[in-house]
């Protein structure tokens, strides 16, 4: 196909030079021309084709294809029609943020076991929920889509959504949700929509509409993983890893290229209906080892999974980060049942004292992450030993072929104390189960890098030796953006939304920083960082885990820190891929362009060198005197 093309443009330049010398001097004389607009299958095809027919190499083929166009191929969408219809251009209602890319159309629905309750039955429904929880996932995985009145890009809604590859319009202003009344109110024309009545999200662009309009189902090819594995193989190429919590995470994540798991939130094993009571009544009486040993043993099964998923690469697992009062009930949620199930007996007015008691004013800087370790630190010997058994289950089933690796990231850290606390006790804990069950596990211990202090003094902490052995403490740094940004900027990630499209619509900020990595404030934390940890030990690993991680204009910002890998939601990967591999490319081909440029520089007189030097680069023909 592509040669046939190129052969009727010779052709014509052929018959034009050969007949008409004389009245164009043999030039050809554009009128008009336009950029070819092209679906993602067909931008992959020709990229492909390309290589097959020798025009160009494999190198040159990934710059031709865009990351939107594998998003196209990764999630539903609607159609390029359908966009231009009027049934959608007229039927905007609202507008929030783009959480989770895809579209989706269903039913209003308010509650999450509404949304399981009509799944079952065989229809498509929108989640409504002024911002979600944990205890909202079952209803978020059987719904199409998510919308929210709350809530910004790095919000529960818009990271789970976007981990399981769920259409997610997150922080939507424009609407006000009663979940009391089951009603949406659009603010600017008091339009009210209803349970049961049909609308469509896109999450690609952040749009609500007050219409049904039809999904188109994307058809994976094989084209793309021929692209993406030419992207995987350029020389010095970062990889991607991916964000997983479970099994079937972290084997979509496979499936999708991803090289390993980059971060597994603990957390988001506890969401599950059968599991938050636990979780809830070890919270509320810590005292109570029979939970605390229930929750190992849920979680010792899920590690497993994720070891058997990700066989032979690294696993890194964050010890549990968030808040606690994200597992705790609402105050409107409590009854006799609710207090009698989480140990309080039928006492409802002691519970709810309870829970006003851990009531923090500003929870993401409180009792959470690394301090909730330090504070209560059987938790953290807890989750150690779960992953340490799970890991020990996997290699005496399978002796011969099993090869866990996990990395154990400790989150939230801001000092050195602080860290070599967590580490010390990891360790020590990870060496009595490599003991007691006679066998090598290998593991890591790390950190996420997250608090701008954390950052400034990245070389101690990669300098830190166990005194006893004289071993490392830190084999790697992992990049949390997401509160990175939050902390270096002072923008509350849930709360952005009520400024950030106004700063975005004035100039005052490019990109979302919540989307796109900072490069001046946050990305000079992160690159500093990685400079000041290879300083002191220059085998440390270092990687980023935050949703930057699958956006491909960071991804270009984290190859030239030159981090050995990104780590993503599962169906990002492929885009993070394509992404990583433009980056290596592109980096490739300006440290030969400037290469050449000294070259020559070199080979001229030295008083044609002296002009060169001082050269105007913004205006390459033009010689500053």
């Amino acid at each position: 196909m592509v040669r046939l093309i190129l052969l009727c443009i010779f052709s014509i330049l052929f018959l034009f030079n050969a007949g008409l010398p004389n009245l164009c001097s043999g030039k050809l004389w554009m009128l008009q021309c336009r950029n070819g607009k092209r679906t993602g299958v067909a931008a992959i095809r020709i990229a492909t084709e390309l290589v097959a027919e020798g025009i160009c190499t494999q190198s040159e083929a990934l710059l031709k294809v865009e990351p939107a166009h594998v998003e196209q191929l990764l999630h539903p969408t609607f159609s390029p029609e359908a966009l231009k219809s009027d049934a959608y251009t007229k039927g905007v209602v609202a507008k929030g943020l783009p959480g989770s890319p895809g579209a989706a159309v269903g039913k209003l629905v308010f509650t999450p076991k509404q949304a399981e309750e009509m799944k079952e039955k065989g229809e498509r429904v929108i989640l409504v929920r002024e911002t979600t929880s944990p205890e909202d996932v079952g209803g978020m995985w059987a719904a199409s889509g998510v919308l929210t009145a709350r809530g910004g890009m790095t919000s529960h809604a818009a990271v789970v959504a976007r981990g399981w590859g769920k259409p997610c319009v997150c922080g939507c202003s424009d609407i006000v949700v009663s979940e009391v009344n089951e009603t949406v109110t659009v603010k600017g024309t008091n339009q009210v929509f209803k349970a049961g009545d049909v609308i469509s999200i896109n999450g690609a662009t952040g749009e609500v509409i007050n219409n049904s309009i039809e999904v188109k189902t994307p058809v994976l090819k094989g084209d793309l993983g021929l692209l993406l594995s030419w992207a995987d193989q350029e020389e010095g190429v970062m990889k991607v890893l991916a964000n997983a919590d479970s099994g079937p995470d972290a084997t979509q994540a496979a499936g999708n290229g991803a090289m390993g798991i980059g971060l597994c939130r603990t957390e988001h094993m506890f969401f599950s209906p059968d599991r938050l009571p636990v979780v809830r009544r070890w919270i509320f009486h810590t005292e109570c080892l029979d939970d605390l040993d229930h929750i190992k043993h849920f979680q010792r099964s899920d590690f497993k999974d994720l070891f058997v998923a990700m066989n032979g690469k690294s696993v890194t697992i964050r010890l549990l980060d968030p808040p606690l009062h994200e597992f705790l009930p609402r105050p409107e949620q409590v009854h006799e049942k609710v207090a009698e199930e989480l140990g309080f007996g039928k006492d409802v007015k002691r519970m709810l004292a309870r829970i006003d008691s851990m009531h923090e004013e500003n929870p993401m800087l409180g009792l959470r992450g690394c301090r909730l370790g330090i504070v209560k630190p059987e938790f953290t010997e807890m989750q150690v030993e779960a992953i340490m058994l799970a890991a020990a289950d996997f290699m005496e089933e399978s002796p011969e072929t099993a090869k866990p690796h996990p990395r154990i990231m400790i989150p939230l850290i801001g000092s050195i104390t602080e860290y070599k606390n967590q580490a010390l006790i990891i360790k020590r804990e990870a060496e009595r189960i490599r003991r007691e069950r006679g066998l090598n596990i290998p593991y890591e211990i790390g950190t996420m890098i997250e608090v701008p202090r954390a950052a400034l003094v990245s070389n101690k902490i990669a300098a830190l030796k166990d005194e006893e052995d004289g071993k490392p403490l830190c084999t790697f740094f992992s990049y949390g953006t997401n509160d990175m940004t939050q902390m270096t900027m002072g923008i509350s990630r849930d709360d952005s939304n009520g400024f950030i499209p106004k700063y975005l619509d004035m100039g005052i900020f490019e990109e979302d920083p919540f989307q796109t990595i900072d490069e001046e404030g946050v990305g000079f934390m992160v690159n500093h960082s990685a400079t000041l940890g290879k300083s002191a030990n220059p085998a440390i690993s270092l990687s980023v885990c935050g949703e930057h991680g699958g956006d491909p204009k960071s991804i270009v910002f984290f190859d030239k820190v030159g981090l050995d890998y990104v780590s993503c939601s599962p169906y990002r990967v492929p885009v993070a891929r394509l992404a990583a591999g433009q980056a290596r490319v592109n980096r490739r081909m300006a440290e030969a362009k400037e290469a050449e440029k000294k070259r020559a520089t070199n080979k001229l007189p030295m008083d044609q060198k002296r002009q060169v030097s001082f050269t105007d680069e913004a205006h390459p023909n033009v010689v500053v005197q």
